[in-house]
């Protein structure tokens, strides 16, 4: 009986019989035939004055594809699909202020436009605006620490980015 059973549930999954279907919520993202992709360094355009902040963010989201593991990186030559990435703008605000208007916390917003294109097509798949922030401890206008959020606001927005790419919700 047992045999039986096992045998009429590989024969549901094999032939997908209507109504025994598997079932997900990953959409169209990735698409289909897109194995490989391609991510140069990002263009900034934001005029923030930090010269490695394009291949800081770059290698950053290189390394979250990487562990994600769901697109090989590859030159923009030989792959399927390009992520282009500009920095459009980078914000330092107040976070936190104190009795006395002490600025304990600050807070580093990032906004980043990307643009995912299917280079096999040569179709434009998708153009999004992201948007995050990284805060860190401030005294004044003591800056020093200013590098800590934005390690923060790339994190965030690179997580944010390969949860686009690779998934449809």
């Amino acid at each position: 009986m047992r045999i039986i059973s096992l045998i009429l549930l590989a024969a549901l999954i094999y032939f997908q019989i209507p109504g025994c279907g598997v079932y997900g919520f990953r959409g169209n993202n990735p698409p289909k035939g897109i194995n490989s992709i391609a991510v140069p360094t990002a263009k900034d355009i934001s005029g923030f004055s930090s010269p490695t902040l394009p291949e800081t963010f770059t290698e950053r989201l290189k390394s979250r594809i990487i562990s994600d593991n769901t697109f090989r990186l590859a030159d923009k030559k030989i792959s399927d699909a390009v992520l282009n990435c500009t920095i459009t703008n980078v914000g330092d605000d107040v976070s936190v202020i104190t009795t006395g208007d002490n600025v304990t916390q600050r807070k580093i917003i990032l906004t980043i436009k990307v643009s995912f294109e299917d280079l096999k097509k040569q179709k434009l798949i998708w153009e999004k605006n992201f948007q995050n922030y990284g805060e860190y401890p401030s005294s004044g206008n003591d800056f020093s620490r200013r590098a800590d959020g934005v390690a923060i606001a790339i994190e965030k927005i690179s997580e944010d980015i390969v949860i686009e790419l690779t998934s449809n919700w």
